[in-house]
């Protein structure tokens, strides 16, 4: 008998089941952390998802994608040290400023390819980062605390539980909205461009007008996840939109697993809490975690989620051998 379980269906299900159940689990054991450090899951989750778009499906390798996620936190912290806490605002103005530098960003950028494309990307980040750093009423390379979390009418996010279903939905809807996106025409045309732009543009499609909107797309939702950020940490900082975050990304959607959209949020989970516990340990994490995440990528090339249906292979062909003997 023919192997039913689907195991890429069946474990996405699982976790995103657990996830929503976390509230309930740190209420219960009165460890309000786990809010804390799911919470970062799920908005990094976001932000993995975002830059999977455009690299998982649009080869598009950005070095500085940190820097929307930066943007959108230093949004609700500018705006809340200035006494704005209406979350419409955040929200709309995150949405606004990271269309509009996604698209400067892209045009100059999407030109290119390669090497080219990753450095144009970082440059963009670095120079925004050093401009977050200049700026010496907000806090300059120290920071700026947000005094005030976004408002949605009667709804804060300053609440732990109503941010962290907040950010949960927010993942379930770009999960949904990003897959019905590549199925389509859209999808279809940016994953011809990765493979043959020539090709692509010799049938009649403006492939860069696809990928630059693909980009765009792609930023803004970073934002969002930058504006959750701000207000799960009540801080924000230059270091969200550093080079180093822009890596922490990618690793993430590569652990997870490339073009998949489900894979970078098994990615981001994975890569936080090993993070958690190795600290624990010693201060010498990343000494640890490097070679666990080069390890990692040796044993499934297309990442966790690719592990998945690795394994989904074997156990069907288990089931056959069973059944033949049988």
């Amino acid at each position: 008998m023919e192997m039913k379980l689907n195991l890429r269906t069946a474990v996405p299900l699982l976790v995103l089941a657990a996830l929503a159940l976390v509230p309930l689990y740190a209420t219960f054991a009165q460890q309000p952390f786990y809010l804390t450090l799911f919470g970062r899951i799920v908005v990094f989750s976001i932000a993995a998802v975002s830059l999977d778009l455009i690299l998982g499906y649009g080869g598009m390798v950005s070095f500085g994608h940190a820097l929307y996620l930066g943007l959108g936190a230093y949004v609700v912290g500018i705006l809340s040290y200035h006494g704005v806490d209406n979350g419409f605002v955040h929200l709309g103005a995150t949405l606004l400023l990271c269309a509009i530098v996604g698209a400067v960003t892209g045009l100059l950028s999407l030109r290119t390819t390669g090497i080219a494309f990753i450095m144009i990307t970082l440059a963009f980040a670095q120079m925004f980062y050093f401009l977050a750093v200049s700026l010496k009423q907000y806090g300059g390379d120290d920071g700026l605390p947000v005094s005030a979390g976004s408002r949605f009418g009667s709804v804060t996010l300053d609440d732990p539980a109503v941010l962290y279903y907040a950010a949960f939905a927010v993942l379930c809807l770009c999960v949904w909205a990003g897959r019905r996106l590549v199925d389509a025409r859209f999808g279809m045309v940016i994953r011809g461009a990765r493979q043959n732009d020539r090709r692509m543009r010799a049938l009649g499609y403006p492939t860069l007008r696809y990928k630059l909107v693909a980009y765009i797309i792609s930023a803004m939702t970073c934002g969002v996840a930058g504006m959750l950020y701000a207000n799960l940490t009540h801080f924000v900082s230059p270091a969200y939109m550093a080079w180093t975050a822009s890596g922490e990304l990618i690793v993430m959607v590569v652990l997870g697993g490339l073009g998949s959209f489900f894979g970078p949020v098994l990615g981001s989970a994975a890569m936080l809490l090993i993070e958690e516990w190795l600290k624990g340990m010693t201060e010498h994490w990343m000494i640890i975690f490097g070679p666990l995440v080069v390890v990692a990528v040796l044993v499934s090339r297309r990442g966790l989620y690719g592990l998945l249906g690795d394994l989904q292979v074997r156990l069907s062909r288990r089931a056959r051998t069973a059944e033949g003997k049988a």
